[in-house]
């Protein structure tokens, strides 16, 4: 199957030659000669990247590889604002952050001192109780009815990924129909891979604190570029809303051109740009960092709990650097969060 960056060929071939190496890729793992009539790693890998894409747009494989030729003026203004960081779409850095980022990271910080900087945002205080309450990060039957409860209750770590939720919670609820299954179902597959990177940072000994934030930029990213490319269309002259190959093709080639931009516009700590870096170029020879299993392992189960194509036991655990054991926690832990969503109301 044509991956991200194979879509040239995809026009005028129906069966594409294996992309260059050198493409960056959402999934890019270590790559071993497969045994007599194994698929590669990488095939693998986009495979998986080609499933995600159908689930996420709503589209058959076939859509996805649709003529770009009328797209070129508009992939071109995309890339315009990309490079001269114009991007009409682009979040701005939530103004509590920086704050929160110093708190978080200095182990004297008081449980006081958080909750006073949460409290001083309104906006914030609400979303952060709304998420902690929701099924993705609930941990009892008892509702938190304050955020010194919150922080109590969930300890620096868990306080630190409802956070991180709940500030980019607004940025992505869908703002009218058109753009609703897309958002809902980004928003998914993205809380998946943050819980699941943390946790594989946790099995590794690594350190866990930047992981879900980092492994939810990519959902906000590709969320920033479907309506910047909606933008786009409503203002250049005679141009259809954007198919789904365009967004494909779009959100493939600049995913993480976009994750380091918000990265850029947050002022991030170098550490988070680290993690995209080498989830998008990994070091030859190094062992997978948590971020590039981590959102092979969310991916696959959120596919997976969605009754969609997705990949194997032993095709993940080739392209995965984990045990059979080690998979099996997480999957365990994603499948239950995932469950947990569907079997109730609250978003």
């Amino acid at each position: 199957m044509p991956g991200f960056f194979s879509w040239i060929s995809g026009l005028f071939s129906s069966k594409a030659p294996e992309p260059s190496t050198s493409e960056a890729r959402l999934f890019n793992p270590a790559q071993h000669p497969p045994e007599a009539g194994q698929e590669s790693n990488l095939q693998l890998a986009h495979q998986l990247e080609e499933h995600l894409f159908c689930w996420l747009l709503d589209a058959e494989p076939t859509e996805l590889r649709n003529n770009l030729n009328s797209a070129a003026v508009t992939l071109g203004e995309l890339l315009e604002r990309l490079t001269s960081q114009h991007m009409e779409e682009l979040p701005r850095q939530p103004l509590s952050l920086p704050m929160l980022m110093r708190a978080l990271s200095d182990e004297a910080t008081e449980r006081q001192e958080l909750t006073d900087i949460i409290l001083r945002d309104p906006a914030l205080t609400d979303q952060l109780l709304q998420v902690a309450n929701s099924p993705y990060f609930r941990t009892s039957e008892h509702t938190i009815e304050s955020v010194d409860q919150a922080v109590f209750m969930l300890g620096v770590n868990g306080i630190r990924n409802v956070i991180s939720a709940a500030i980019m919670r607004p940025m992505m609820a869908a703002r009218n129909s058109r753009e609703a299954l897309f958002a809902q179902r980004v928003w998914r597959w993205g809380l998946a891979c943050a819980r699941a990177s943390e946790q594989v940072g946790r099995l590794r000994g690594a350190d866990t604190s930047p992981l879900f934030m980092v492994g939810l930029l990519p959902a906000l990213g590709y969320l920033t570029v479907y309506r910047e490319l909606q933008r786009i269309c409503k203002v250049l002259p005679d141009s259809p809303p954007p198919s789904p190959a365009l967004i494909r093709h779009a959100l493939a080639r600049y995913q993480w051109m976009v994750c380091q931009l918000l990265a850029n516009e947050w002022n991030l700590p170098p550490s988070y740009h680290a993690l995209l870096m080498t989830a998008e170029r990994p070091i030859p020879g190094k062992p997978h960092t948590p971020l590039a299993d981590g959102m092979v392992i969310g991916t696959r189960e959120v596919l997976r709990q969605a009754r969609q194509r997705n990949l194997s036991e032993e095709d993940l655990g080739r392209i995965v650097q984990l045990s059979p054991d080690q998979i099996s926690g997480i999957h365990a832990l994603i499948k239950s969060m995932l469950q947990n969503h569907t079997q109730s109301s609250v978003e």
